[in-house]
């Protein structure tokens, strides 16, 4: 991958990945969570070496839905935990009504 490919995949400019590459700024936690986030990559594994490389691919919805929620701060996760609740009641309504379960737009 070039540097151009490099930096655009991760939303960063070239100029700031040559910097880094030069050793004329350093890494920090939003790079690295960056290129996490983007390649699959573990957070502990860019930081130290140590584990495993790649982070396992969440297989099923919950599993991506609990990878996703831990990444929220608490007021966030307390906003998801809400927007879920009404779409219960909203699931609720719809089968005491005989309604399809549609999402609406």
């Amino acid at each position: 991958m070039t540097q151009p490919q490099f930096a655009k995949a991760i939303h960063i400019s070239q100029g700031y990945i040559a910097g880094l590459e030069n050793e004329l700024r350093n890494v920090n936690d939003r790079i690295i969570r960056l290129i996490a986030m983007t390649f699959g990559v573990s957070e502990a594994y860019l930081k130290t070496g140590e584990g495993e490389m790649f982070n396992k691919v969440p297989t099923d919805k919950k599993e991506q839905i609990l990878r996703l929620f831990d990444e929220l701060n608490p007021q966030f996760q307390d906003y998801v935990l809400n927007v879920v609740s009404q779409l219960i009641k909203v699931q609720q309504e719809h089968q005491a009504f005989g309604l399809r379960d549609t999402i609406p737009e």
